[in-house]
């Protein structure tokens, strides 16, 4: 008798660890929809690059942390060298994981805000503002996922694109001064 007490004690404690076990997958939280931000999590997205003429870091790179309570973004930039993390504060984030903008005052600089929207399917976030000072090149960060990769090269600005003259250079009018007239008030 007090084997089979044993058996069903063992089977008891068996069935309860194996339900344990697999608790966490069943209570899995879906995956966010394709092209957004998963809704829990960390997210880094980066530009981050080497200068190949001065070994010096370029770029910014921005981490995303997604906790129940708040949301909360680390931004890094460089200037000459890679900054420190600066903590952004109004972390705003569309319903939807589409768009977020946040603000930021780096040491020694005026606060300003960052915003941006999610493209290639959240592979990219792409910043308003204008990259190697152009405002209608927007800047692109590609999520990371490989932690360990080195920093690539940092590609050249491309060349201002050069507006063309299209007037001609008309003579100035000549006045004479016997035909002239002038309104009376």
């Amino acid at each position: 008798m007090t084997t089979s007490r044993h058996a069903v004690l063992a089977g008891a404690i068996l069935l309860a660890s194996c339900a344990v076990l697999a608790a966490p997958k069943l209570a899995r939280k879906p995956a966010a929809p394709g092209g957004s931000l998963p809704r829990y999590g960390v997210v880094v997205y980066s530009d981050l690059c080497i200068h190949t003429d001065s070994g010096e870091f370029g770029g910014q790179r921005i981490t995303l942390q997604r906790f129940s309570e708040v949301d909360t973004v680390l931004y890094e930039y460089t200037a000459g060298g890679l900054s420190w993390p600066v903590v952004a504060s109004d972390v705003t984030i569309d319903p939807r994981g589409k768009q977020l903008y946040f603000t930021v005052q780096p040491p020694d600089e005026d606060e300003r805000t960052i915003s941006g929207k999610l493209a290639d399917g959240g592979r990219t976030l792409v910043l308003d503002g204008g990259y190697c000072g152009d405002a209608a090149l927007p800047m692109r960060l590609s999520r990371v996922t490989d932690f360990g990769r080195k920093a690539g090269a940092c590609r050249a600005c491309p060349a201002p694109k050069q507006k063309k003259e299209l007037q001609e250079e008309l003579p100035a009018p000549v006045i004479e001064a016997d035909l002239t007239t002038t309104a009376g008030l």
